[in-house]
């Protein structure tokens, strides 16, 4: 009987479960990447399959998923949809859990070709890997005609539902129609629509209801033939020039366009063609015959360079946002719906008279400047890119203040009874908007009473082994930090910014190795002190020497890492 017993001890203290609760508090209890995320390929002529077994416990990041093929081509990619993941640093993420199998096809591959894949996750207690790299080889194939077939050796890099699309647009071109509808309603566009239908309809006010919104439509189809024709050209453009685009002088550059656009919408100043060349444009259009659908299509066309005070700056705007895409079908598929936009009240006129038509008045002029607004929130989204997410939440914070804090004020001078619901709504969403920027200072406040850590920067094995032998005899802290890893930002902030926690790293010496690029450097930094992923915190003795009872692998806070560190001091 107590042999048995003594068995069963023996091989409950085996287990993975119950060993874990003797481990020191944290020691590392992940795996090692290529365990959490095994990884497989299998070819077959022309289809290439990649393969993940995600162990539970851990996610793989969807953008972070790349393939570069080199001697070969392949088809546009297709990713699953994720689930989405959220977290307070990083926002919101599509992420895949247990298995994903991504569908390769190879269009052409030469002898000795390979395909190189690139991926990160994490696991779900805060411990990120760096991203791995798999080179997959190649089975020679022969080039089929009925499968498409890129330019060799591209870099492939796989965000959304495609690997052609390039960079991601905030907003959607369905968007561009409903900016082209407020448009037709501002005060150099609704006044002229009864004047447009009388040219369309050639002085024929007995056309039927079908020929009417026949020449009608025929009439926008060739303004959106113009605005789809600058749409294609500027998204040629970028494709082209899509490199370019994305420095961060040219966004800047940018940026201050739009904001001059948005200012001529506020009145600033009058932005449109020289009057001699409209003049030119005008007469060209009255040659055309009203009633005839020729006719009415050329005059659509040339209407569509007519640019006014109020469409100048909106379809300039248009223009610059979709050359940042590269993309010649949202390029031209965002002009046609603008233009569609801007027709519709146009047919709706022609068909059915001016009685559907808004009177004018002061409103069109609020119309005018909303859409300023509109524009404003470009250049947030371009700058965005270059101060990061928590400078972008605050500039819109300010865009959000300042619209919906007009929006209030113009709507003070409406006296019908269900105005002051809408003025409610309009005070509540700008004083939600003033949240991030209370944040922001109050978080300013508590960063000048409480300094972060003052860490020296190392990059690489040899900066190490310099440091450890300058050190003087102290003990020596090193932080390996990188900006993908989650938990090392809640380390910055919630752990080494807390007062008792930098006293008692007072008299050690504080290292630190950003591993964000995930260099030749940074991996051979992270091989040769065997670690395996982020946030990872390795303490020296006065001699130099680690010490693995003191190393940290994953996220710990204030109270339960000062507790950690009372064991340096003994």
């Amino acid at each position: 009987m107590a042999q048995r017993f003594i068995t069963l001890i023996l091989l409950l203290c085996s287990t993975s479960a119950f060993a874990g609760l003797f481990d020191a508090p944290g020691r590392s209890n992940f795996i090692p990447a290529d365990q959490a995320f095994a990884f497989d390929f299998q070819q077959n002529a022309h289809d290439l399959n990649l393969s993940w077994q995600i162990k539970d416990g851990y996610y793989l990041y969807r953008k972070q998923i790349a393939v570069t093929p080199a001697q070969a081509s392949v088809a546009p990619l297709h990713l699953p949809d994720g689930e989405w993941h959220e977290d307070e640093f990083f926002g919101k993420s599509e992420i895949y859990r247990h298995q994903l199998t991504l569908p390769v096809t190879i269009a052409e591959a030469s002898k000795g070709a390979t395909l190189t894949v690139t991926y990160q996750g994490c696991a779900e207690a805060g411990f990120c890997y760096p991203p791995e790299t798999k080179v997959v080889p190649l089975s020679e194939v022969v080039a089929s005609a009925a499968i498409p077939a890129p330019a060799a050796q591209q870099n492939v890099e796989v965000k959304g539902s495609t690997a052609s699309e390039t960079t991601s647009l905030p907003f959607s071109a369905l968007w561009a129609l409903l900016i082209g509808i407020g448009i037709a309603f501002t005060p150099c566009v609704l006044p002229m629509y009864p004047l447009i239908s009388g040219i369309v309809l050639g002085g024929q006010q007995r056309l039927s209801t079908g020929r009417a919104l026949l020449l009608a439509f025929i009439y926008v189809q060739g303004m959106a033939l113009t605005y789809t024709a600058l749409g294609l050209v500027v998204a040629a453009a970028g494709l082209k020039f899509q490199a370019a685009l994305q420095h961060p002088y040219v966004l800047i550059g940018l940026s201050a366009v739009f904001i001059l656009l948005a200012l001529s919408m506020f009145g600033l100043f009058s932005l449109q063609l020289p009057s001699s060349l409209q003049t030119r444009l005008t007469l060209m259009s009255n040659r055309q015959q009203g009633g005839s659908a020729g006719g009415v299509f050329v005059m659509g066309a040339i209407a569509g360079l007519i640019c006014s005070p109020c469409t100048t700056a909106p379809l300039s705007a248009i223009l610059l946002y979709i050359a940042q895409s590269g993309n010649l079908w949202l390029g031209g598929g965002t002009l046609y719906l603008y233009a569609l936009g801007m027709g519709l009240p146009l047919i709706l006129v022609t068909v059915f008279g001016n009685r559907l038509l808004p009177k004018s008045g002061p409103w069109m002029a609020q119309v005018k400047i909303a859409f300023g607004f509109v524009i404003l929130a470009l250049p947030v989204f371009l700058l965005e890119r270059i101060i990061g997410d928590v400078w972008g939440l605050r500039l819109w914070s300010m865009l959000g203040i300042a619209f919906f804090g007009w929006a209030f004020i113009t709507s003070l001078a409406a006296s019908k009874p269900w105005m002051r619901v809408v003025q409610i709504i309009l005070l509540a969403a700008a004083l939600v908007s003033v949240r991030p920027l209370q944040d922001w200072a109050f978080g300013a406040v508590q960063t000048q009473q409480q300094a972060h850590l003052n860490f020296t920067r190392i990059a690489n094995v040899d900066e190490l082994n310099q440091a450890l032998a300058s050190a003087n005899g102290k003990p020596v802290m090193l932080d390996l930090y990188a900006d993908w890893c989650v938990a090392c930002k809640e380390f910055e902030k919630y752990t080494f910014s807390d007062p008792q926690v930098q006293q008692a790293l007072k008299n050690s010496v504080l290292l630190q190795a950003d591993v964000t690029r995930n260099t030749a450097q940074d991996a051979a930094l992270l091989k040769q002190l065997q670690v395996p992923g982020l946030p990872t915190i390795l303490f020296f003795d006065p001699a130099g020497k680690e010490i693995p009872a003191m190393r940290v692998a994953g996220f710990m806070d204030a109270a339960a890492f000062q507790a950690h560190l009372q064991k340096l001091a003994r």
